[in-house]
């Protein structure tokens, strides 16, 4: 028997994001930033924070347009080696 094959995502679509890093006034900012650069038009309304509860830890979920592939392992790799964010889901 043959395993099932994950559904591929069609692009371009909807994708949501949450980034988790430890707390800093610019936490937000700097993930911004990056979306940014890789999904120009993220906007305000498409971005959320949540502090953990001792305030430790930051999470940012952002939605954006997603066209392929290529564009979120850019994406999650330049956040990944920013060294500020833990996880990214």
């Amino acid at each position: 028997m043959s395993e099932p094959k994950a559904p591929k995502i069609e692009f371009p679509c909807d994708y949501g994001i949450k980034v988790i890093g430890n707390s800093a006034p610019d936490f937000k900012e700097f993930v911004v930033g990056v979306v940014a650069r890789h999904a120009p038009e993220l906007c305000e309304a498409d971005v959320s924070v949540q502090d953990s509860s001792k305030g430790r830890f930051c999470s940012v979920r952002l939605n954006i347009v997603a066209t392929g592939e290529p564009q979120l392992k850019a994406l999650f790799e330049e956040l990944k080696a920013s060294g500020r964010v833990h996880m990214v889901l």
